[in-house]
């Protein structure tokens, strides 16, 4: 199992030093969010609360993922970092593409693209979006990035995007690495034939094997499972070594995770954040 730690709604000023302890105690990877900005009322229900409502203040700081990314690969050497996640449904492919491939040219072929929809109404308007095809959209701009990310000449003709003959340079290192995410059927689906892993919301040991098992009759019947796939989780119930173990069991591949909310301390303190990221290396990383 490898590990990467989240850092989600941090000070801008943690990004660069996280990264450094991170790479330095033995994680895998950084997992970088995402969210273009904060409209102060929305139409539609947060999907992952009971009571629907955000739980982050309107203040809370989102570095661009494409920004963030190669200023810490520039810090570092080996850690990788991904987006957990780019919302993929109001975003113009090509322009994602490109994004990406710089991002991957500049860190050495370090950076995975993580991808979701968005679920929030006013994104899709005020970024000239449609939001009811965003589903089949994002499917098509999955292929369409990894086609552009190539360095070759490529074109593409789908229901949502069309373009002739096109080469887009630098290209990425390698193929950059695409993982789906999200729970509903239609992204499970999703990640199963396009992706080459999937990502989880937060949940339960017991909710992410269910999920897993899932994942594994649909790659079958998609004649994918014999595919590298990795499943990148965060689970609520996985704190220690004999957590991480289980998560293993069940088929996660890489755990996500926050320590600097196992421990205790200011979770909002830099110090802290390093020390925590140093206590899980040493008591889970090294162990495993």
């Amino acid at each position: 199992m490898q590990f990467t730690v989240a850092i989600p709604m941090l000070d801008p000023s943690h990004y660069l030093p996280l990264a450094r302890t991170a790479e330095a105690v033995g994680f895998s990877s950084v997992a970088v969010p995402e969210s273009v900005f904060y409209p102060e009322t929305v139409s539609a229900k947060y999907p992952y609360t009971e009571d629907g409502s955000r739980f982050w203040p309107a203040e809370t700081p989102f570095l661009d993922p494409f920004v963030a990314i190669p200023a810490m690969a520039a810090v570092t050497e080996r850690i990788r970092f991904y987006t957990n996640v780019l919302k993929l449904g109001i975003r113009e492919p090509l322009l994602v593409a490109k994004a990406v491939s710089s991002a991957a040219s500049l860190s050495g072929g370090r950076v995975g693209l993580g991808v979701g929809l968005s679920w929030i109404p006013e994104e899709f308007t005020w970024l000239g979006q449609e939001m009811r095809s965003r589903g089949a959209r994002a499917d098509e701009a999955i292929e369409i990035i990894r086609l552009a990310c190539s360095g070759e000449f490529v074109e593409y003709h789908g229901a949502h995007y069309d373009f002739n003959r096109l080469m887009m340079r630098p290209a990425a290192p390698g193929q950059v690495p695409i993982y789906v995410g999200g729970h509903s059927p239609a992204g499970l689906r999703r990640a199963a034939r396009l992706g080459d892993g999937w990502i989880s919301v937060v949940s339960t040991t017991e909710e992410l094997a269910v999920v897993i098992d899932k994942l594994a009759v649909l790659r079958r019947e998609m004649e994918r499972d014999h595919l590298p796939f990795e499943i990148k989780a965060i689970s609520m119930d996985a704190l220690e070594v004999d957590g991480f173990r289980r998560l293993a069991e069940v088929g996660v591949t890489d755990a996500i995770v926050c320590p600097w909310y196992f421990y205790g301390g200011d979770i909002e303190d830099l110090e802290v954040q390093q020390e925590s990221l140093e206590r899980f290396a040493a008591e889970v990383i090294s162990v495993l």
